[in-house]
């Protein structure tokens, strides 16, 4: 018989997870307060990132972190607010991006990357969402020639190691490719195994189409509390209860509030981020997507408009927004892309990325509650990496064995 299944979020790991479990013939019930994609998994840069197997370290430098001070950097900024919040977590962070743990870090990290675009494929192909993606690569463009040096070695690295495929471009080079850049660029790394996403949020809402034609459901919903019932599972909404076997816990950035009424007390935190949409001049729209990797923003030519995301905000999820992190990146873009247009909505979007401070997810079943899985904190890489998340949820979850050793994922590695 099929067991009942509640997945909790409906953003790329959520909706992932879902359409892994209905391929299974599990019966489940998707739940999210808005439909499907529309909060973190909306905002981000679209782009699916098999080059990405070192996740984002903090900075130990310290001129780094003395230049982080002033917060006027396009790449971090911060509220004191949110580092008080967030104060342990943060350490700990800091404590993992040494070299001596860093390494571990990231060949585990890598183990997920690695299937990224390898596990987005059939699900592209079920959902007929393929005019969503673009295999054309994408740009990491450096002003400074000693940094784009330094990233040179980490792409050759990169490629021996996890099979990360890349171009170098000199300033001529890069020229070829986007003629309408600033001519003050050492150059780039042309990342050709990666995909470009016209419309992330409607690649994931393409996805939960997907999953309700294998008989899915979606409900739109507020989740008003989760707790056992017996064998199973209660979950209460704003528009009735439902009993379930197994639960899954999705929630990007909102997953350790939830979960401290439940008795965990993971080492969550957030990095907010804002995106702006803008025109462009005729005939001389960006080709590729285009990230300034010495300041810290990308421009992506998208469906809605050339997207600008700023870099990450050290705040509580709940801080109310501040507009000087992206005016700052729309005036480096202007230099960076001079016929970048004027912006094409009246205010910013606002998004959170889940993160723990090890720089991986928790992937797999809850330490004390059996029928409680756990699949959110994938930080920058939550919409490259829920295809994959997916599909080893789902096989934990039916007791096959795990493509991926999933040990440095579990939830009682705090």
């Amino acid at each position: 018989m099929s067991r009942q299944t509640v997945v909790l979020g409906a953003g790329m790991v959520g909706v992932s997870i879902a359409w892994h479990l209905a391929r299974r013939g599990r019966s489940v019930l998707l739940v999210d307060r808005r439909p499907p994609g529309r909060e973190t998994s909306y905002g981000n840069g679209g782009l699916i990132q098999r080059e990405a197997v070192r996740p984002y370290t903090f900075p130990r430098e310290v001129g780094k972190l003395l230049s982080a001070l002033p917060n006027r950097r396009v790449d971090i900024r911060y509220r004191v607010s949110g580092m008080l919040t967030y104060a342990g977590p943060l350490f700990d962070y800091w404590r993992y991006s040494s070299p001596r743990h860093y390494e571990r870090i990231a060949d585990e990290y890598a183990s997920l990357i690695a299937l990224s675009t390898e596990e987005h494929a059939p699900m592209i192909e079920a959902a007929g969402a393929a005019d969503l993606i673009g295999k054309e690569g994408w740009l990491e463009v450096h002003r400074s020639q000693a940094e784009l040096e330094r990233r040179r070695r980490e792409a050759e690295d990169a490629a021996r190691r996890f099979g990360v495929t890349h171009v170098f471009l000199d300033a001529e080079g890069l020229a070829g490719r986007e003629p309408w850049l600033s001519a003050d660029l050492a150059g780039a790394i042309h990342w050709t195994n990666s995909w470009s996403v016209a419309d992330p949020g409607a690649l994931v809402a393409a996805y939960a189409a997907s999953f309700q034609q294998q008989g899915g459901e979606f409900l739109q919903a507020t989740l008003e509390r989760v707790s056992p019932a017996g064998q199973g599972w209660h979950v209460e909404t704003d528009s009735g209860s439902h009993e379930a076997d197994e639960v899954v816990v999705a929630l990007g950035p909102w997953a350790g509030e939830w979960l401290r009424r439940l008795g965990y007390r993971l080492p969550t935190f957030v990095k907010r981020g804002y995106h702006m949409h803008y025109g462009a001049a005729e005939g001389r729209r960006l080709r590729h997507w285009i990230a300034d990797a010495d300041i810290g923003y990308i421009l992506a030519p998208m469906r809605a408009g050339i997207r600008l995301t700023t870099g990450a905000e050290l705040a509580r999820i709940d801080a109310p927004p501040s507009r000087g992190q992206l005016d700052a990146a729309e005036r480096k873009a202007r230099e960076l892309y001079p016929a970048l247009g004027g912006r094409l909505e009246a205010e910013p979007w606002k998004g959170a990325r889940p993160c723990l401070p090890d720089m991986k997810p928790v992937i797999g079943p809850a330490p004390r509650h059996k029928g409680l899985w756990f699949a959110f904190g994938h930080g920058h890489q939550g919409f490259t990496m829920g295809p994959v998340t997916g599909r080893l949820m789902a096989e934990m979850m039916e007791g096959e064995p795990a493509t991926v050793d999933m040990s440095p994922f579990r939830a009682d590695r705090f």
